[in-house]
């Protein structure tokens, strides 16, 4: 299933999408409010219960970030071998995390702003993107035990301040500018989804490719990070983790970072397109 949030003019719903349409869950049931509502019900569950569910046409609604306000935003660093050989780091030892914090956060469709205090060194990242979907605590490194947790993935353009970022180790302030984190479109549910470590990644900026990775070539897979992460603290329904992004970005290629006018567009197999067009901050 494609679990989505999105506004049809009466603010936010949660639904799933079919095909051309999307299943309005939230006019059916207004206790499905939020995708973590739906996430604690079970989305299967309410599937099976959204036969008298309102169908819209997927064309005439705003598609919302899937998790507009999750309870976590992590992203893990490094994590890609060919990604280590362009930004000069070296092979890490642990797995280096850090916060995106939920302000950053935006839809498919919404603008990337430039921010006019650090205008020069805007870059992307194409990632994917896990949702967490219930409560659990020292989840073992095993696939089962790990896909049992997760509810499905999306997409993730980890937009980064890098002249800020060279400034901060702790990276949180980089990565946090607002509109810097677009996710979605969508949530895919890991039954559809196969083998999350063999989807092909690619972004664009402006039709031009950028990156062009493996899922597969993470350093840390999905199932080390859930297992690492969960033995430290608690993850929740609608955390939001991105996994990493491999080689391309323009760091260190002053010619490539993002400019007002730019389209970034990141596609993942068996997800889809997260799309959004670059602009300079509003005054």
């Amino acid at each position: 299933m494609k679990l989505a949030t999105f506004d049809a003019g009466a603010g936010d719903h949660v639904g799933i999408v079919d095909g051309d349409e999307v299943v309005d869950l939230t006019a059916a049931d207004p206790s499905l409010a939020t995708m973590i509502d739906l996430l604690d019900r079970g989305p299967h569950q309410a599937a099976a219960s959204s036969s008298q569910a309102p169908r819209l046409a997927l064309s005439g609604v705003k598609l919302r970030p899937p998790v507009p306000h999750p309870p976590k935003f992590l992203a893990i660093g490094y994590n890609y071998a060919a990604h280590l050989d362009e930004t000069h780091m070296p092979r890490p030892t642990r797995q280096a995390w850090f916060n995106k914090q939920q302000t950053c956060i935006i839809g498919t469709g919404d603008p990337i702003c430039i921010p006019a205090i650090a205008p020069d060194q805007i870059d992307y990242e194409g990632e994917l993107g896990m949702v967490i979907g219930r409560r659990c605590k020292n989840v073992p490194n095993d696939k089962p035990a790990v896909l049992d947790v997760v509810a499905g993935f999306t997409i993730v353009n980890d937009v980064s301040v890098r002249d800020w970022q060279e400034l901060e180790p702790g990276m949180v302030v980089s990565k946090s500018f607002d509109t810097h984190g677009p996710t979605g479109p969508w949530i895919v549910t890991t039954d559809e989804i196969g083998d999350p470590l063999d989807l092909h990644l690619r972004t664009y900026v402006s039709d031009d490719l950028r990156q062009d990775g493996h899922t597969g070539d993470m350093l840390f897979d999905i199932y080390e990070q859930v297992s690492y992460l969960s033995s430290a603290f608690t993850l929740e329904a609608g955390d939001v983790i991105s996994t990493g992004t491999p080689s391309g970005i323009a760091w260190h290629r002053p010619g490539m970072y993002l400019k007002p006018g730019d389209t970034v567009r990141v596609e993942i197999d068996k997800i889809g397109t997260l799309e959004n067009p670059v602009i300079a901050e509003p005054h």
